[in-house]
């Protein structure tokens, strides 16, 4: 087994490292707070961290996070490196981090779909994309952490990951003013939710009410940026949560209210 380098241990990236080491590949984590690798081996600096790896994965927050922490690291790249960057970064800035990569070091781009139950359990969509050679080194790595689909060529994952958040995003965001029209039309709140789980939204619907996921509204705002200008309805999702700061922290249901089911 390649020793692998993780670098992000957030609210994904620590039980998915985990996961890794528990499948037996040689591990070294860091992460930008320190204290957080919980019994796995940790180094100082990216670049420490890197050092020997056949395979890097990054787990970040978001685009200056990633193209931060990949200064740290990517000159002390080997030629034959794999770096998987995990984290929900869009297309333009995978295209931007491959551009500076040093020869002979590859990149696949794979973000997730799912929350932090489904990365301890191995059970994210991984959307993958990048050149038949390193997603083939890849698929091994990131089956341990979901279903791997190959989405094509450098920067499908990425891009595909954009789509398909925005989506869930602003489905969920609209149940916010879809019960709030309910409510203005007399519409009890119950009979209102009993017919929307019985319909197309129901999957919007299950994701409010949801107990264990964990993706908080700022990243759900930062995942819509993403998506570039030119879409009002994504814009007007993303302005819906800006709204209130003090959900920021909550995971996305927090948008719409006191929906979890008992």
């Amino acid at each position: 087994m390649e020793k692998i380098a993780f670098l992000g241990l957030g609210r994904m990236g620590r039980p998915m490292a985990r996961r890794l080491a528990a499948a037996g590949y040689p591990l070294t984590v860091w992460n930008r707070s320190p204290g957080r690798a919980g019994g796995l081996t940790e180094a100082a600096s990216p670049a420490e961290a890197v050092a020997g790896a056949g395979i890097v994965v990054t787990m970040l927050s978001d685009p200056h996070a990633v193209a931060a922490v990949a200064a740290r690291f990517t000159p002390h790249l080997a030629p034959g490196t794999l770096w998987i960057d995990m984290s929900s970064i869009g297309p333009q800035a995978v295209a931007g981090l491959r551009a500076q990569l040093p020869d002979g070091v590859a990149m696949v781009d794979a973000p997730v779909i799912g929350s932090v139950g489904p990365a301890a359990d191995g059970a994210l969509g991984v959307l993958a994309g990048g050149e038949d050679a390193d997603l083939e080194r890849a698929e091994p790595v990131l089956a341990h952490l979901g279903r791997v689909r190959r989405c094509g060529g450098p920067g499908t994952g990425a891009a595909l990951k954009v789509a398909v958040i925005g989506g869930i995003v602003a489905s969920v965001t609209v149940l916010h003013e879809v019960l709030a029209v309910a409510g203005e039309l007399g519409v009890s709140q119950d009979v209102a939710l009993e017919v929307l789980a019985a319909g197309p939204l129901a999957g919007a619907l299950a994701r409010a009410r949801s107990t264990e996921s964990d993706f908080p509204v700022r990243l759900a705002a930062k995942d819509l940026a993403l998506a570039g200008g030119g879409h009002p309805v994504l814009s007007a999702a993303r302005q819906v949560l800006l709204a209130d700061p003090s959900i920021a922290d909550l995971d996305l249901s927090a948008v719409v209210g006191a929906l979890r089911e008992d």
